[in-house]
């Protein structure tokens, strides 16, 4: 079994709250990161698939077209967007990089299968200091 990561990066503002508690509340469990008027990040997502290598190309999977398929399922729908209001397969979850990791999982599982792999690992890196992976249930 080989292991391959692609790593793409992406610019995005959320707020972690709970609409139905008070912006007390929300400052006291989220902190600053529940600020009304949101936050951003420059995060980087590392998708790491697994499988066999291929005798006629020597790849798990064309880098490639790893790469154009994480754009176009999570990269492009996030970039310069508000996770909360704008990402639909973030749309009512807390925007936190727990939640980010598991929702790029959900839209990336099929069609990295469909290249010929397993989807391994989703880790998304919030800040110098903070990352979360994801492997999947």
């Amino acid at each position: 079994m080989i292991y391959l990561t692609r790593r793409e990066r992406f610019n995005a503002a959320h707020r972690l709250f709970r609409a139905d508690w008070s912006d007390e509340m929300n400052l006291k469990v989220f902190g600053k990161c529940s600020n009304p008027n949101w936050h951003g990040h420059n995060y980087v997502l590392f998708v790491t698939v697994k499988g066999e290598i291929k005798p006629k190309t020597g790849f798990v999977v064309n880098l490639k077209s790893l790469s154009a398929l994480i754009k176009k399922e999570a990269i492009d729908k996030m970039d310069h967007k508000n996770l909360n209001l704008e990402v639909e397969f973030i749309k009512g979850k807390i925007a936190s990089a727990e939640n980010i990791a598991v929702a790029i999982w959900g839209v990336l599982e099929k069609p990295i299968q469909e290249l010929g792999a397993g989807l391994h690992c989703v880790k998304i890196v919030e800040t110098e200091n903070n990352f979360v992976e994801y492997f999947g249930k």
